[in-house]
């Protein structure tokens, strides 16, 4: 299939095999890319996307969402765009005057200054009494109320909005550690972890293309216990944005011992710990990329795994292997990336990456949505 011209009432699609770069589009099983003579793009799909489908069921039970990121034009593209499809409420932490500036339609938003709020007394009493225990004091208290990811995070905490999407201005740390401190973790939760929902196009791999990789964000040096603690959290992750069964593989270098070393020890005995103390996922361990995903190699490389040539979860040694790896797929497979998102914690609280577009930060706000009507 090299070319095809579609006759569509007085102007004419061209329709090719998509190159690296291409926008694609799903038609018939093909993977394509659409050109109109008149547009650079046509933008839609005769099928509907995975985020298309998260959109549609936060569109069912609208949930409140924070954006503390008011001066960025790509948080107030995404969040007319939310609007506009009836995704989520929105909150916008920012100068109402400077947000009008931009121009965008934010009708129906609700936008806070915290630097101005009326909230800023109610907040800084529940954040002093939150964390006096760590020493901190009154005063302390009342200046960092007045910083946007500290405001929004405690409109979550206050139950004022359901989740929070941020970091398309700020480092990860800027997020997680307010999150950390006056969120916390869910109750039974060890520990806060993070994935990337990774959609591939025309792949045959994993669930139809889609794939959850972790961690990505969070865990420099995870132990054998805190993969099998990540693994964990990942499994019902999947389950409740994805809706099908996960089958994990948590990566190496080496396949079913053919590398004995340190590193392979160490995702070995993760295995053996999920398998003592989470018998229920179907995971397996440790295997190479390509015998994680590819039926043929899996089948060759570890015969006997429930998992091999059909995983749809990988589960990284490290965070390097983990950031590198998804942003590979990302930037050289063409794969949307939707997160950092954040699991472990009591309510859903949602990174973003720095060089995020406004379109991703859409998805994840689709994402957080769903993320709260799970919890």
């Amino acid at each position: 299939m090299n070319n095809l011209l579609n006759d569509h009432g007085d102007c004419c699609y061209l329709i090719r095999l998509i190159q690296p770069s291409d926008h694609y589009h799903s038609i018939c099983g093909y993977s394509v890319a659409i050109m109109n003579p008149t547009e650079k793009l046509l933008k839609g799909s005769c099928m509907a996307s995975f985020i298309d489908t998260l959109i549609d069921r936060a569109k069912a039970d609208k949930k409140t969402i924070v954006l503390p990121e008011g001066n960025d034009e790509r948080i107030l593209e995404a969040a007319q765009e939310a609007l506009a499809q009836g995704i989520a409420n929105i909150i916008i932490l920012g100068d109402a005057d400077e947000i009008a500036a931009k121009g965008y339609n934010l009708e129906g938003a609700t936008i806070i200054d915290p630097a101005t709020s009326d909230k800023q007394e109610e907040f800084a009493e529940l954040l002093y009494e939150l964390r006096k225990a760590k020493g901190m004091t009154p005063e302390e208290a009342k200046e960092l109320v007045k910083d946007p990811i500290h405001f929004a995070v405690l409109m979550v905490k206050s139950g004022l909005c359901d989740g929070l999407v941020g970091g398309a201005c700020h480092a990860t740390i800027k997020i997680l550690s307010p999150s950390l401190k006056i969120i916390k973790t869910a109750p039974g939760e060890p520990m806060v972890s993070s994935f990337f929902i990774m959609d591939v196009p025309g792949s045959e791999f994993g669930e139809n293309g889609l794939f959850l990789f972790a961690d990505c964000a969070l865990e420099i040096q995870p132990t054998s216990e805190k993969l099998a603690h990540i693994a964990n959290q990942t499994d019902k992750s999947f389950k409740r944005l994805i809706g099908d069964d996960p089958r994990i593989a948590l990566l190496s270098h080496s396949s079913h011992g053919s590398a004995v070393n340190d590193d392979s020890t160490k995702v070995v005995k993760a295995v053996e710990y999920i398998r003592e103390n989470y018998p229920d996922i179907v995971a397996d361990g440790e295997l190479q990329l390509d015998a994680a995903i590819v039926p043929e190699l899996g089948a060759s490389k570890a015969p006997d795994s429930p998992v091999a040539g059909k995983a749809n979860v990988l589960i990284f040694p490290d965070l390097d292997a983990a950031n590198i790896g998804y942003k590979l797929v990302q930037r050289l497979g063409g794969a949307k990336a939707y997160g950092p998102v954040l699991q472990g914690l009591a309510a859903p609280v949602n990174d973003l990456s720095r060089g995020c577009t406004a379109e991703d930060v859409v998805g994840v706000i689709a994402i957080t949505c769903v993320q709260a009507q799970t919890m």
